[in-house]
């Protein structure tokens, strides 16, 4: 049975916690074959007052915002059409590249791009995953289903997708995209 014992400054808010440790126990159950209930993560708040580094004394960072939340809220945002508001959540040299596309760098290339494929599309969603990637950016992978109406009217459902996001300082600094769509409209064709 792991336990895990961490020491943060105090200043953090009981969700920050939750995520803290939820992300240990799966840090944990990424090496040890322990089911959840098995981890045991103790977190200890160390009152600020009592923490010096380098002879000062030192406040909490403040917790990074959670990046599959961002990633959540980014493509409901999308979806809405709220351009202004997911323009907010994208850092500069933000790029983007779905399938058959070079990195595109602004949302109105992205709706150019898909205005000639697609009247709509929306997403049903199976699941996010993140993890902290190579460097400052945290990686988070979303998969799902696509389902909307092509220009001739016709609807489409249960294309699988998957979308992967990096993140770095609560801002979206790539997106790539891969879905069944073309493969999809290729054996409908062949069908016809």
């Amino acid at each position: 049975m792991p336990i895990v014992e961490l020491h943060v400054l105090e200043g953090y808010d009981p969700q920050e916690k939750q995520r803290l440790g939820e992300a240990l126990t799966n840090a944990v159950r990424f090496v040890v074959p322990a089911a959840p209930e098995l981890v045991t993560v103790m977190i200890h708040d160390m009152p600020a007052h009592d923490y010096y580094r380098g002879g000062a004394r030192r406040a909490p960072a403040p917790a990074r915002p959670d990046p599959a939340g961002l990633v959540r809220e980014f493509l409901s945002t999308m979806e809405a059409r709220d351009l202004e508001k997911a323009r907010a959540m994208l850092a500069e040299g933000f790029t983007m590249t779905f399938p058959g596309t070079g990195p595109m760098e602004t949302l109105e290339q992205l709706i150019d791009w898909s205005r000639p494929r697609y009247k709509f599309v929306t997403k049903t969603y199976e699941g996010f995953d993140a993890m902290q990637g190579a460097g400052d950016a945290a990686v988070v992978y979303c998969r799902g289903t696509l389902q909307g109406e092509y220009l001739d009217g016709s609807a489409f459902e249960g294309i699988r997708f998957i979308d992967r996001f990096e993140v770095s300082d609560g801002k979206l600094t790539r997106q790539d995209v891969w879905n069944d769509m073309a493969e999809v409209k290729a054996n409908a064709g062949a069908q016809a």
